[in-house]
């Protein structure tokens, strides 16, 4: 999958800049706000057939929310952080952290909200956070515990990275893992618009 986004958004790139039209290049963009409607509304079928991820946070009640909390403040963190050391405007570096690992959703809405270079970086930017993230959760398990390798997957953990958690730790950190992921996945275009919003 990742792959295929690299060779996608390498394609788009090449189209945009050698092939396409103006009109054309409007159309596509058009055609991405309606892709990411239909992506939005995939992602509630898939969280409202989950009949036991709902039991399970029921049972765990507000504790549920500690490691979704952590991870948008971690990831915050190193926007921040990013903006320092990259000299990156803080607006632009903490929308592109707000992603939490879910590229093409923050690639489509930065490339909205701001422009198609802070779309690109974030599409980018999301993409090496999975790739890391396959590195790091049999690291993390092993060294610390189970639930903190769900901290580098970020919305992810859920779905492209809820495979590698399942093999390296439990089934309870497993269904956290589920939790995690939609409720990081739900958070991201709120905390990105605001984020937008709140330094603008």
């Amino acid at each position: 999958m990742i792959i295929a986004a690299v060779i996608s958004l390498i394609l788009g790139i090449a189209c945009g800049q050698f092939l396409f039209s103006p009109k054309l290049v409007e159309f596509f963009a058009m055609l991405a706000d309606y892709a990411l409607i239909l992506l939005m509304f995939s992602v509630g079928i898939s969280v409202g057939e989950n009949k036991l991820m709902f039991r399970k946070m029921r049972e765990y009640n507000i504790r549920v929310m500690v490691i979704p909390a952590g991870i948008v403040v971690g990831s915050l963190l190193g926007g921040i952080v990013g903006s320092v050391v990259l000299r990156m405007p803080l607006r632009e570096s903490l929308c592109i952290a707000a992603g939490m690992g879910w590229y093409s959703l923050s690639g489509v809405l930065l490339t909205d909200l701001i422009s198609a270079e802070i779309g690109t970086i974030a599409f980018l930017c999301n993409i090496f956070r999975e790739i890391l993230t396959f590195l790091l959760i049999p690291i993390l398990a092993k060294c610390l515990n189970g639930y903190t390798a769900i901290a580098p997957a970020g919305a992810t953990s859920s779905d492209t990275s809820l495979s590698i958690l399942i093999k390296y730790t439990d089934e309870e950190v497993a269904m956290m893992a589920v939790i995690n992921g939609v409720i990081c996945t739900a958070l991201i275009p709120i905390l990105i618009n605001f984020l937008y919003t709140l330094f603008s």
